[in-house]
């Protein structure tokens, strides 16, 4: 059987006012094309479903029956037009979010807490990569909303603001050099280095540094994580650089240390890129608007 809403709708006025007269009026509709329609309703259901008589109309059991599953299927269309609507107007949905180590480690945690919370029916399915990964995913459409180091070149993203970090030189806490007020890239390059994965914007761009000053970094071990890299710190295997973030909470209960890296590069932007601004979702908008508004 196939039943058009507008139908349905029809039966429901005729049901509710028990004259087909006054169903058409209230639809704008003439009788005939209303008495039409429920004609053309029996004879899908195979069954009457108006007892007609010179006052209007009553139900037939099965007209009875008709009414109640009409009633319910409104009310579901109803639920899908708003859910629907939430969706348009960004209230509702999900958002794919790719995001570099630092950004997850420093600042997205309470900045994503609290647009969840802000905001309970909309989702965020986040995924940490490194930033050459994030603008990969961006620009294949893998991801809404990329958030990684503005040191990385983005070409054909729309690129916004969203926060800075300062990167430090991390250390055992009795290390020779844990006393120092400030360190240069010059002073700790002959160390070993505990390193971050082939990838990652810190090591690509220390190695560049260390390539300008005619040195290369001393790569004692490589690993993925900061926690990875805090950990092999801790464990004598090198010193690291890592943003502040990554190491000041950690500090007192990992016999660290870390001494700020006094160079002009190691401040650097972290920046929100989407690939398309005119085409993005209002979920996604609204994302973009909230991280902004807590980084000013």
């Amino acid at each position: 059987m196939a039943y058009d809403l507008v139908t349905l709708a029809l039966f429901r006025s005729v049901a509710a006012s028990g004259s087909i007269a006054h169903a058409a009026a209230l639809h704008g509709l003439v009788p005939s094309a209303v008495s039409k329609r429920m004609a053309d309703l029996e004879v899908e259901v195979g069954a009457a479903l108006l007892q007609r008589h010179r006052r209007g109309v009553d139900l037939t059991a099965a007209g009875k029956d008709l009414l109640r599953h009409a009633e319910a299927l409104r009310d579901a269309v109803d639920r899908m037009e708003a859910e629907m609507g939430a969706h348009a107007t960004g209230r509702r949905g999900a958002i794919r979010v790719a995001a570099n180590s630092s950004s997850i480690s420093q600042f997205l945690p309470e900045d994503l807490a609290e647009f969840v919370a802000a905001h309970p029916d909309l989702s965020v399915h986040l995924t940490e990569m490194t930033s050459v990964e994030v603008i990969e995913a961006v620009r294949a459409g893998r991801a809404d909303l990329g958030i990684y180091s503005g040191l990385t070149e983005g070409s054909g993203l729309t690129l916004m603001p969203y926060r800075r970090d300062t990167l430090v030189v991390v250390m055992p806490s009795d290390h020779a050099l844990a006393t120092r007020q400030a360190l240069r890239l010059a002073d700790v390059v002959n160390e070993p280095f505990v390193a971050l994965q082939t990838g990652s914007s810190i090591q690509t761009w220390l190695d560049r540094r260390a390539e300008e000053i005619g040195t290369r970094i001393l790569r004692q071990v490589a690993v993925q994580s900061f926690d990875g890299v805090r950990r092999m710190v801790q464990a004598r295997l090198g010193i690291a650089v890592l943003p502040f973030g990554a190491v000041e909470p950690y500090l007192d209960s990992t016999r660290l240390a870390m001494v700020p890296l006094d160079e002009p590069w190691a401040t650097r932007e972290l920046v929100l890129a989407v690939r398309d601004p005119g085409a993005i979702s209002p979920q996604t908008a609204c994302l973009i608007a909230t991280l902004r508004g807590q980084a000013e």
